[in-house]
């Protein structure tokens, strides 16, 4: 798990440091997950702007109990600390990376990216990234914000997954995503008229049946980031759980 010597496609952490113009990179060949290192980093006192990235995970995560497979130079697996003051935009800030990640990754893809609730980019209907994003408090302040983003470079077997496309050199992805994820991590208070009509034009459930978080078709998003679900009761707005979507819906 040591970081000593390791290198991200023939750089080092302090390399990319400069390259990126970050206050400190962390560079590993394999770690179980970059959110556990970047939670013991920010406890530590860690400044904003920290990255920490791995060729491989071994126990990535994502939402929940979901895994996520990190393969040796299968993709861009990192996590971005940062200690912003509004706590307002920490709930949204899932949904807001999305949107500014998406038109970045674009660049790779050759068809747009969709967003499905609360935190996967699609392209088509295989999964091409996700984001998850972990807060810790210190009393009623908002500390720090592990930002972990996870993308295939290589669409794993046996999986309904999207890949990027022609990328041959993963830092050059790194140079303008970090830009990206600061720009969101900055924001503040809760989705913009714009950035709700940016969601509605990548949104990828809009007018689907769904079973989970509950049944009923899903209405897109509010200000604030809950789901909209049309039910047979009435409107809600469900803020927690994973979407799923009813088959052949």
């Amino acid at each position: 798990m040591t970081s000593a010597g390791a290198r991200y496609e023939g750089r080092t952490g302090p390399e990319l440091q400069v390259l990126l113009d970050l206050p400190r990179v962390v560079v590993y060949d394999e770690v179980p997950s970059t959110q556990d290192v970047t939670h013991a980093l920010g406890e530590a006192g860690a400044p904003s702007g920290t990255l920490v990235v791995a060729d491989a995970q071994s126990a990535g995560r994502g939402r929940g109990s979901n895994s996520w497979k990190s393969a040796a130079g299968a993709g861009i697996w990192l996590t971005m600390l940062e200690r912003p003051h509004d706590s307002t935009a920490a709930g949204v800030l899932s949904l807001r990376l999305a949107l500014r990640i998406a038109p970045v990754l674009e660049r790779w893809t050759a068809a747009p990216i969709r967003i499905k609730w609360p935190n996967d980019l699609l392209v088509g209907d295989g999964k091409l990234a996700g984001v998850l994003t972990e807060t810790r408090w210190r009393g009623p302040r908002l500390d720090w914000i592990a930002i972990g983003v996870g993308i295939n470079v290589v669409a794993p077997d046996g999986m309904n997954a999207a890949a990027l496309d022609g990328v041959t050199d993963r830092v050059v992805v790194l140079g303008e995503l970090v830009p990206a994820v600061r720009a969101a991590a900055a924001a503040r208070g809760v989705l913009s008229p714009a950035e709700l009509e940016q969601y509605a034009g990548r949104d990828a459930v809009h007018g689907r049946r769904c079973r989970e978080p509950m049944s009923g078709t899903a209405g897109g998003i509010t200000p604030d980031g809950a789901l909209i679900i049309h039910a047979d009761d009435g409107e809600h707005a469900v803020r927690s759980g994973s979407l799923v979507l009813e088959e052949h819906s």
